[in-house]
């Protein structure tokens, strides 16, 4: 399948938006008092947003993949 040169770079931005917004995400959550308890061991807050940041930047690849090579097809 072949996209417009236009719809490509729509998916190249989405994606190097995912790949820079999501891990300065992550280093926020990180700081957050909530990511940590007492005895200094990950919580359930910072489990499920590094599951979310993880899983949104392999979208994000892909997206950046997909629009690539649509470009260059």
């Amino acid at each position: 399948m072949e996209l417009p040169a236009a719809l490509a770079i729509v998916l190249i931005v989405a994606g190097l938006w995912s790949l820079l917004v999501w891990p300065q995400f992550l280093r926020r959550v990180m700081k957050d008092p909530r990511a940590r308890d007492a005895g200094g061991r990950a919580t359930r807050f910072l489990t499920v947003h590094v599951v979310l940041v993880s899983i949104s930047m392999v979208l994000g690849a892909a997206t950046l993949a997909i629009g690539i090579a649509s470009l260059l097809a």
